[in-house]
């Protein structure tokens, strides 16, 4: 009996070390798993109201206040301060698209634990595309689907999207930055209008944080923006 219960016990001690060796390998050339199932679960749950005027239509009073506007680019930072002022911590304000690194997010509105663990985080003291000035966007590189794992090989030149439900922006990187993680300048605006990808490095480490910089290259208006017919 004494013998059946040792090599039982050295059954289950084998196979937890096989499966942290598992886990751990899987995290060296992908990501996290157990904390990537539970992202993909908390991500199902996260209100997409804010991607659409079909669940978030206009109010007469903002249609009214958009007929008026007949400039297309003021248009879209009406829509855009629009929508800045009603969306909640936690809800789906956009989605991120980034060739080179082949995914697609939707960007979660806010920077907090919780919110990084939906998704890639949008500061919400910056502001949304088409309003002309800092864009700045959180993300995970080993944990909740890791998005910006592989941040570090984006290039100069790279073309990033974000859609909104009032305009496709394309951004063009223009260069990449370590900085402290308390250097909160990073998300200053500048002038132009740019979006800042920020996220912990190196990677396994948040002892720094990695930035990418990219400026606004073209707009695609979309919706309302474009016609309140649309």
């Amino acid at each position: 009996m004494i013998r059946r219960i040792a090599r039982d016990i050295s059954w289950v001690l084998i196979l937890s070390g096989v499966l942290l060796a598992l886990d751990a390998g899987v995290t060296l050339v992908w990501q996290e798993p157990v904390t990537a199932a539970i992202g993909l679960v908390m991500r199902s749950q996260v209100s997409q109201r804010y991607l659409s005027y079909r669940t978030a239509p206009l109010t007469a009073a903002s249609r009214v206040a958009l007929d008026s506007i007949h400039a297309t680019d003021q248009r879209i930072a009406y829509l855009a301060r629009r929508e800045l002022a009603q969306v909640s911590q936690g809800d789906a304000v956009g989605q991120l698209q980034i060739p080179r690194l082949g995914n697609t997010y939707n960007i979660v509105q806010g920077t907090s634990t919780q919110n990084l663990e939906e998704g890639p985080g949008h500061y919400p003291q910056t502001a949304l595309p088409g309003m002309g000035q800092t864009v700045a966007i959180a993300g995970h590189r080993t944990t909740y689907l890791a998005p910006f794992r592989f941040i570090n090989e984006l290039r100069p030149g790279d073309r990033i999207f974000i859609t909104m439900p009032y305009g496709r922006f394309t951004y063009v990187v223009q260069y990449l930055r370590i900085v402290v993680p308390t250097d909160i300048s990073v998300i200053d605006n500048v002038g132009y209008e740019r979006l800042v990808l920020s996220a912990c490095n190196p990677i396994y480490s948040a002892t720094q944080r990695i930035i990418v910089f990219a400026r606004l290259a073209s707009v695609r208006p979309l919706g309302p923006a474009r016609s309140l017919a649309a």
